[in-house]
């Protein structure tokens, strides 16, 4: 079954070489009961873990079922581990933190066998311990846990079950309690080498090879216990097949539950690693949504007034920067607005006057900002009234005392009654209420709401008492005609007020489309600002997340040495530790999302702002949460399965 030619092992402490195998050859055939015997140092558990596959010789051949496997890869020794040797060890190396039936079920794991869970309950009842089959190893004692580490060894049916000290750890009834099983084993056919460094453990095998300074110096058979030949049946390119073909990688499931037993086993470094994330998150989520939701109150208050909209003001005269003394500045008479509203491309027009009046209905009294305007304006400026109507060019012309309301005055005036064909003072003046204008709502310098409209000319004549109106609206044909009849607006200004060039800056012309770019640009600017500070926290959570999982696979590593010992593959080792990575960050995220949310609602409650919270942003964060976990989740996921088993196991 097994042949060892010329084997050689040595390892380095420092500089100096320390031979631990020295051209050792050996036979065993199936169905052995072999004890390796020697001191410490003798080289017996250096053998012992090159038949195992755990390690590599320096030279020499080994030839297992007539097949050269020296020259297997890292992945193919793993399916040889795990379909053909059940290794025992001396230090038990059972999982803490699952139960003893979920230890026997591990290679069933890494075989792609993980349906068939009965084999390791019946495995675990041939110890005798079916009634402990659902207890910690900390609940056990430790001829218990041998048992286990044994039943473990078995669940797979491998021909050959490797024993480093089976019994070092143990008393005497549990000792004999060990061996008792092993020989059962040995009567069933299966092939046992066990090392050991006590007689009486010994005495059990029936054959003793004694080792010294790493080499073989004697090999007896014991009298009176002859081996029964077992037909050699092992093909070790069948079983590299199957194993190449079968499912032979952990299950996803497998994975996630390890990764939640680890994460819940050490819950406050947990909470601490998941913290940076969760910041991360709920300061993208946060930042986004007031970014997302400064751009919408901008679209809908430029919405508010009106589309395709060009505003001709008064404005002091300037040289070189400076204003000049009052009087130097352009006024605008309703000539002016028949002139411009001639011209080729303008669709309507609505010259506007403002100021504040005394309100008086009943016993209210409210003191709000006045517009005179156009009876264009309701269309234009998107303020058609939600109950009543606008004013006509008839009560425009007569100069008619109507009155349109906003909503804040028609709550603070009327309450709940409707408004329409009330009669009002406005400064002592009695108007009639035709209208209730749509609400807009407040922003944070002033309440669209708080304000009446009334005509132009009876704002002007009756209210006010101007002779010029401020302002001039000005709604064009389409978007692109804007830059095209606003130079015409300025040079028909020009010449008919003949103005000079220092005189051209007397008014100004103001472009809703420019505002409104240049708003929304700003906003867009802030947004990504906020974000990439919120994206850094997220790269320092990030960095969090890697020295933790580097202390976990420190942490971690005889349980990473004992999963390569009995089939894991590397790749097997990276995803778990990957996919606990992105548990974490992926739990960081959600609790970050929740947090973001809470705050970005805080601060439209506390300050007024308005928020808007989108599935791409939720999306977008928790995406990046889960980037970070598989990026900085890498690096200690490579480190977890490069690692040597023989080494992670013997580490303290």
């Amino acid at each position: 079954m097994i042949e060892l030619k010329n084997i050689t092992k040595t390892y380095k402490t420092g500089k100096v070489g320390v031979a631990a195998l020295q051209g050792v050859s050996l036979t065993i055939g199936q169905g052995e009961f072999v004890a390796i015997m020697g001191p410490s140092g003798s080289g017996k558990s250096t053998l012992l873990h090159l038949l195992s596959f755990l390690d590599r010789p320096d030279s020499g051949q080994y030839y297992l079922g007539g097949k050269k496997v020296t020259g297997l890869n890292d992945d193919q020794l793993a399916i040889l581990r795990n379909h053909l040797i059940g290794f025992i060890f001396q230090q038990f190396h059972l999982l803490p933190r699952v139960t003893s039936l979920e230890n026997a079920e591990l290679p069933l794991i890494y075989a792609g066998k993980r349906h068939l869970k009965e084999k390791a309950a019946e495995k675990i009842k041939s110890v005798g311990l079916s009634g402990r089959a659902h207890h910690r190893p900390n609940e056990l004692s430790g001829g218990e846990q041998q048992r286990v580490a044994i039943a473990r060894s078995l669940v797979n049916e491998p021909p050959l079950i490797l024993a480093d000290e089976p019994t070092g750890n143990l008393d005497t009834k549990s000792q004999n309690e060990i061996m008792a099983i092993l020989e059962e084993l040995n009567r069933q056919g299966k092939t046992i080498i066990m090392v050991t460094h006590e007689e009486e453990v010994a005495k059990y095998a029936k054959r003793i090879i004694k080792m010294r300074d790493g080499k073989i110096v004697s090999d007896e058979k014991m009298k009176g216990k002859d081996t029964q030949p077992v037909p050699a049946n092992i093909s070790i390119a069948a079983i590299l097949s199957e194993g190449s073909s079968n499912i032979k990688r952990a299950e996803l499931a497998d994975h996630f539950k390890q990764a939640f037993w680890s994460i819940i086993s050490h819950k406050m470094r947990s909470m601490l690693s998941m913290l940076g994330i969760l910041i991360g998150v709920a300061a993208v989520i946060a930042m986004l949504a007031l970014g997302q939701g400064a751009k919408e109150s901008i679209s809908q208050t430029l919405a508010s007034l009106g589309s395709n909209l060009l505003t001709v003001r008064s404005g002091s005269h300037r040289l070189h920067g400076v204003a000049m003394e009052a009087g130097a500045v352009t006024r605008f008479n309703f000539q002016d607005v028949d002139a411009i509203a001639k011209i080729p491309g303008v669709k309507r027009v609505s010259p506007t006057v403002s100021g504040r009046a005394q309100l008086v209905y009943a016993n209210q009294n409210w003191n709000t900002q006045v517009q005179g305007v156009g009876a264009g304006y309701g269309e234009m400026r998107a303020s058609m009234p939600t109950i009543g109507r606008f004013f006509t060019e008839d009560e425009l012309k007569t100069r008619k005392r109507v009155v349109l309301i906003g909503t804040t005055v028609a709550k603070e005036l009327f309450g709940q009654d409707n408004p329409i064909d009330s009669s009002i003072k406005v400064n002592r003046i009695i108007f009639q209420v035709i209208g209730v204008l749509p609400a807009k709502g407040a922003n944070m310098w002033h309440d669209q709401d708080d304000l009446i409209i009334i005509p132009v000319t009876t704002a002007m004549y009756r209210v006010l008492g101007k002779e010029y109106v401020d302002t001039i609206d000005i709604e064009v044909g389409g978007a692109l005609l804007m830059d095209e009849v606003q130079e015409a607006i300025k040079e028909a200004i020009i010449k008919r007020r003949r103005l000079n060039k220092e005189s051209e800056n007397s008014f100004e012309i103001r472009n809703m489309a420019d505002i409104q770019e240049t708003l929304v640009k700003t906003t867009q600017t802030m947004t990504w600002l906020l974000g990439s500070i919120a994206a850094i926290s997220l790269l320092v959570g990030g960095i969090g997340i890697m020295n933790i999982m580097l202390v976990s696979v420190t942490e971690r590593t005889r349980e990473i040495g004992l999963r390569k010992a009995i089939g894991a593959h590397d790749s097997d080792i990276m995803a778990q530790f990957l996919i606990e990575s992105v548990v974490m960050t992926f739990s960081g995220g959600i609790a970050g999302v929740l947090f973001g949310s809470g705050i970005a609602l805080l601060m439209a409650v506390l300050a007024g702002w308005t928020i808007k919270i989108s599935t791409s942003s939720i999306l977008l964060a928790t995406t990046f949460s889960v980037i970070i976990g598989l990026i900085f989740g890498l690096w200690p996921a490579r480190q977890a399965a490069k690692l040597n088993p023989i080494e992670a196991l013997r580490y303290e």
